[in-house]
């Protein structure tokens, strides 16, 4: 059975750095694609970044480009998202996804930026 665990939201203050996790099992993690994607209030989903299990390209939307980075550790399963220069335009639930046969969420991690 395909399953993401995320964790590592929380609170940060403008400016500051975050760090994301997603764990991933049942399935070969070299041979798919991991993507975060975030929610905020009164808002729809949107991908934020992208990481090729196979070959490790990474994609980035304009908006966290530069501030943001995907990274994965192969032997641990784990997808990883840097957030660094925290905005308050930053905060949302966060989602890491995958693509099987079907698209399989993770249950989401709340990130708030705030003074």
């Amino acid at each position: 059975e395909v399953q993401l665990q995320a964790s590592g939201g929380g609170l940060e203050q403008p400016g500051g750095s975050l760090r994301l996790s997603c764990t991933a099992s049942g399935f070969s993690f070299d041979d798919y694609s991991i993507a975060w994607f975030r929610q905020a209030p009164g808002k729809e989903r949107e991908g934020v970044s992208c990481i090729n299990g196979n070959d490790g390209s990474t994609t980035y939307p304009d908006s966290v480009k530069g501030r943001f980075t995907i990274s994965a550790d192969n032997a641990k399963n784990t997808v990883y998202l840097q957030m660094d220069s925290l905005e308050p335009e930053d905060t949302a639930v966060y989602y890491c996804h995958t693509y099987v046969s079907r698209d399989y969420w993770g249950q989401g991690t709340l990130v708030t930026v705030s003074s």
